[in-house]
Parts: structure tokens; sequence; C-alpha cells
């Protein structure tokens, strides 16, 4: 396994559409692999194939206490999604920056698991919350989207300003 490098907006690959995975192969599955590795090591509970620079529609999540029930998924979908609550959101590819976000409260999801075998499941809470903020990584969009375009471009200038001092230091 390998740390993969996470992408930090406005990095434009994080704008990229992922494509579906047509065969779940061992590259895949080391993807996977690296990306729980990576996930974990940044203290994260989600982390999407393009927020490391892959194009596969490929995410990981692991929303447990003990960090030890990884939910791999694989061409994951949204089936249905009720309900709705802001919550507060923060992203490994935007660092040091939260903020609330309007998300449905449940969702019915479907995806391949590791092995290729179909999963389908409904979620609440953090893992609802997770699931949505990954799929959308998946297609191009980030949390901060859904904030005002003065909040956004505050946090474009804040990641800029942070790019530069840490290329000058």
């Amino acid at each position: 396994m390998a740390l993969l490098d996470i992408l930090v907006y406005p990095d434009p690959r994080l704008r990229e559409r992922a494509e579906p995975v047509a065969e779940v192969d061992d590259a895949v599955r080391r993807l996977v692999d690296d990306m729980l590795e990576t996930m974990y090591e940044a203290r994260g509970i989600g982390l999407a194939a393009t927020q490391v620079g892959d194009r596969r529609r490929v995410a990981v999540i692991d929303v447990s206490e003990e960090r030890d029930e990884p939910l791999v998924l694989i061409n994951p979908e949204i089936l249905e999604a009720t309900g709705e609550a802001s919550g507060e959101e923060g992203c490994l590819s935007i660092p040091g920056y939260y903020d609330d976000v309007a998300r449905a409260t449940r969702v019915r999801y479907r995806a391949l698991d590791r092995d290729a075998q179909p999963i389908e499941g409904e979620a609440e809470g953090t893992l609802a919350v997770c699931l949505q903020h990954e799929i959308d990584h998946l297609d191009g969009r980030l949390f901060i989207d859904y904030l005002s375009e003065l909040k956004r471009k505050r946090v474009r200038k804040r990641m800029e300003k942070r790019e530069r001092l840490s290329a000058a230091g």
C-alpha cells in the first residue's frame, strides 16, 4: 500500500467528473487500499478517487468510532434522498475550512464493493452526509459549491494564499 497525495482546492482536477469503473480488477483494489491508507493517515472519514488525481468512480468511507469499518464504493449512486438538515462539513481537499451545508438526512444508495459485489443500503446521519459529499466529488462538485459566491471567493483566496506560502517556504 502507498500513501497518495491529496489534491488541494483550487486544483482544477477536483472539478473533473469521474468515469465509471468497467471492471473491478487488481488495479482498482490497489487504488482502494491506497485510498483507505491515505484517508486514515489524513484522519478523514471519506475520500474520493478524484481527490487523489484518479478519474475512476471510486470512494472510501469510514465513519466508525474505531476506524475499522471501511465502506468501499465503486460506481456509487444515490437512489433516493429525503429530508434536509444543515451541518458543518469539512474536506481533506480544503484543509482547515469548515462551513454549514444543507444535505439530505437519509439516502438510499447502490454501488459495487471491493470484490465487485453489488451493495445497496440506507444511511442516515454522518454516513448519509459523507456519501453525498464523496459522490459530489466524483461528479466534480465540492461542498463549497453549496455556499454563497462571497464565501467561495474567500475560500479560494485563502487556499491560494496557503499555496503561495507553502511554495515559498
